[in-house]
């Protein structure tokens, strides 16, 4: 990996992790149920990955940038895993269960909607 690789991946990830920190800290979204700062970054960025995927870009650098650097550090898997982890120690294996439902369904979910709409544009 050069230099340049380095630097737009950095560049990237600064981006994605900034987005990630003002969608934790400022959005409240309420549609009947509590959905989680954590699990709206995910459905983000399972979107966008899904929209990625299906433009099959095969310029490099856009891939590092994007892929890499911006959804790398935008996703928040390890947080998801924690939230798990916290609803396990509280012994909340209803919402536990229900919670890692919610987030891999809606996640796949939101990167077909991505890909799909990629799709239908071609």
């Amino acid at each position: 990996m050069n230099i340049t690789s380095i630097i737009i991946v950095l560049f990237g990830s600064t981006f994605g992790l900034i987005l990630r920190m003002l969608i934790q800290n400022n959005l409240k979204i309420n549609i009947g149920f509590n959905i989680q700062n954590t699990s709206i970054v995910n459905f983000i960025s399972s979107f966008f990955l899904g929209f990625l995927v299906a433009s099959n870009f095969i310029n490099n650098d856009f891939l590092l940038l994007f892929f890499t650097g911006f959804l790398g550090c935008f996703s928040t898997f390890s947080s998801f895993v924690y939230q798990l982890f916290v609803l396990f120690q509280k012994r909340q294996f209803i919402r536990l269960f229900f919670h890692y439902i919610e987030v891999i369904l809606l996640s796949f979910l939101s990167f077909y909607l991505g890909y799909y709409l990629i799709q239908i544009i071609r």
